[in-house]
Order: C-alpha cells, then sequence, then structure tokens
C-alpha cells in the first residue's frame, strides 16, 4: 500500500510531516534516486533516501516522548549545523528525536520530544484547542486594563488573537493558558500593549506540567501518555 512520503518518514521515526515536507522542498529527499514532489507516495519496494542516508521501515524504533526544561539560549531545531546551541545536542539522547513544536530561543520551560511524527501535528494544530500555560514578566506594572486586552484579544500578525485566560500574579507578572501557537505571540501581544517580556517560561502543556530541574528531561508516565492519548482522540491532524 502506497503511503505519503512525509507519512513514511514520520512513521519510521525520522522527522515530522512538516519537517519532511521542508527537507522535500530543500531537495534532500529522494525516491529510487529522484527528488520526489510534495505530496508524492511510496511503494513498499521503493527506496527512500535522506541526505544519501537509506530509510527503512525496520528501523522504526520503539516511540520515546520526553518533556525537557529548556534553558533560554536554546534553540529548538533538529538543524545542528545551523544553530550550534541547538535542542538536540543541549539533552545528547542516544536516539533520535525531534521537539514537538518551538519556544523561542529566549524563553524556557516545557518542550517535549519525540520520535513519533503523528502526534505532532495533532498537539500543534490551534484547532484541537490543546492548552499551553506560561508564567510571564514584563518591563512595567500591570493593570486591570492590560489583563482585558490580553484575555479578549490583540492584533498581532494581521489577525486577532483568540480569546484566553490570563491571571495578574504581581505587579508585573501573570499567568497566560494559549490554544494557539503563533510566532513569538505572548511577546508580540505584550509589545502590542506597551510592554517588554522580560522573562516567559511555559509550565504546561495540556495534562503534562513542568516539574524537571532546568536542562533536564525525563520520559512521559504511561498515565501521563494514557491521558494526553485521551486529550488527543479527537484531533485532526495537518495532513491527511
Amino acid at each position: 500500500m502506497a503511503t505519503r512520503i512525509n507519512k513514511y518518514l514520520s512513521e519510521v521515526g525520522y522527522c515530522s510531516r512538516r519537517e519532511a515536507d521542508r527537507l522535500i522542498i530543500k531537495g534532500k529527499v529522494t525516491i529510487n534516486g529522484k527528488v520526489p514532489e510534495i505530496g508524492s507516495k511510496v511503494e513498499e519496494s521503493d527506496q527512500v533516501e535522506v541526505n544519501g542516508r537509506i530509510i527503512e521501515k525496520s528501523t522504526r524504533q520503539k516511540y520515546i516522548y520526553l518533556a525537557f526544561n529548556k534553558p533560554a539560549g536554546i534553540v529548538c531545531t533538529t538543524d545542528r549545523k545551523v544553530e550550534p546551541n541547538n535542542v538536540i545536542d543541549f539533552i545528547k539522547y542516544p536516539k533520535r528525536v525531534f521537539p514537538i513544536g518551538r519556544l523561542d530561543k529566549l524563553s524556557e520551560g516545557l518542550i517535549f520530544l519525540t520520535n513519533d511524527g503523528d502526534i505532532v501535528n495533532k498537539i500543534l494544530r490551534a484547532r484541537n484547542n490543546h492548552e499551553k500555560e506560561y508564567i510571564v514578566k514584563v518591563n512595567r506594572p500591570i493593570n486591570s486594563d492590560f489583563i482585558q486586552s490580553m484575555s479578549n484579544g490583540v492584533e498581532i500578525l494581521d489577525t486577532i488573537t483568540k480569546n484566553c485566560f490570563v491571571k495578574q500574579l504581581g505587579p508585573k507578572k501573570f499567568k497566560i493558558i494559549l490554544t494557539q501557537g503563533l510566532n513569538r505571540q505572548i511577546r508580540r501581544m505584550c509589545e502590542s500593549l506597551g510592554y517588554r517580556v522580560k522573562s516567559l517560561k511555559r509550565v504546561r502543556i495540556m495534562n503534562i506540567k513542568l516539574d524537571m530541574p532546568l536542562g533536564e528531561y525525563r520520559e512521559l508516565s504511561k498515565e501521563e501518555l494514557s491521558k494526553l492519548n485521551e486529550l488527543l482522540k479527537n484531533s485532526t491532524k495537518t495532513f491527511d
């Protein structure tokens, strides 16, 4: 049975479907020696290579799910040539994993790493309404108008952000729970209201809470995975 090339690469644990499409566009992927198009399909008898390395179904490994407390200064990328301060070199995990989504370089906190490409888009897809919780400190005192504006939506990137939960925790500190993942969303929202983010920490993704020291990772427990899969049960994927 033929399989889309991006799905094939995610199923064998090489990368996410989104990353697979980027590799295809860059000409890094071949099927039987030829560079495919986005959406091309792979038969069982086809030879797939990425950067000249043969990728086979037999290379599929047990799925890995890690929770990592990312320090500021570490970049959530698998491109080790472009970015020396990348998450892969930092954690030095013995098997191939890749981050689910991003947490910008200046931010710290919880991020998932996995070799399960199928779970990535279920978590990232905004329409699935999966919560991500952050603790944020800004450069000057906030007030009820700031909290209300952040909660009701702010105009950034030619759109209005979705309504979200925001609670003041101190003179310059607040908690925010998002179900979106726009580029540098919280920083842009604050900037739009005349504030600058001094520190940003992600403390929860869905049912998984940040509970490990800065710079360390752990495997998700069976209970956490069971609950996570329950929450993802009715989620749509980015690709069919």
